[in-house]
């Protein structure tokens, strides 16, 4: 295991002796994948606390993990004392006539150029000119007040507290066959390309198996 992965380790062990001793509802910031399957691993092992997960909305990728006490790890009534810090932020162009064509990039690229740390930051969801930002509660009065602008677009920012407001996963199924049930085969099939060019999203760490990072075209 890195040294990176080993220092993440430890501060898991420090929140779930936490929540077990002092009998509270300890949280994570939010975690990429590699990080939620070092969490899933850790879970295995630890027997102080019990852990779930939280993203803001129902099949989000960066996802908030809690470490519940022995007291909560079995109430029937857990989710409703759990309180995770996140916030749901909506950024829309002030005028959405002579808005510029936004990208995942562009929202993320403004936000951290605002010096916010990525862990401070959930999934990012694009609907239309619109962006639904999950961040941790602790930043949202900072990004309300001084995000005005992407790129060369004025925005404006509320808060959403409906959880109807909020973006809905959307699923594709795609069917067909491969000669081989290869990583490479199997994305080449999914995203309609060659397996050719997948190695290199696979070689550059950009693809996960069951969040686990994977590098092997072959696996």
């Amino acid at each position: 295991m890195k040294e990176q992965d080993l220092l993440f380790e430890k501060r898991l062990q420090e929140l779930a002796r936490t929540s077990y001793y002092r009998g509270i509802i300890t949280y994570t910031d939010f975690l990429d994948l590699n990080e939620l399957h070092i969490v899933h691993s850790f879970q295995g092992k630890n027997h102080d606390a019990s852990i779930v997960f939280s993203g803001g909305y129902e099949g989000a990728e960066r996802q908030i993990a809690a470490f519940l006490p022995d007291a909560l790890s079995y109430s029937e009534t857990a989710d409703a004392t759990l309180d995770y810090p996140i916030d749901c932020l909506k950024i829309s162009p002030v005028s959405r006539k002579f808005s510029e064509k936004l990208t995942h990039r562009d929202f993320l690229g403004a936000l951290i150029h605002m010096g916010i740390d990525r862990s401070k930051l959930g999934d990012l969801v694009l609907k239309d000119l619109d962006c639904f930002l999950f961040c941790h509660s602790h930043m949202t009065e900072y990004i309300l007040r001084n995000l005005d602008k992407v790129k060369h677009t004025p925005v404006k920012l509320e808060q959403i507290f409906d959880p109807e407001e909020m973006p809905q996963p959307e699923f594709k199924e795609i069917q067909g066959t491969v000669a081989s049930v290869r990583l490479d085969s199997m994305i080449a099939l999914a995203f309609s390309s060659s397996r050719s060019s997948m190695l290199g999203l696979i070689e550059g760490g950009k693809v996960f198996v069951n969040g686990r990072l994977t590098v092997s075209n072959g696996y």
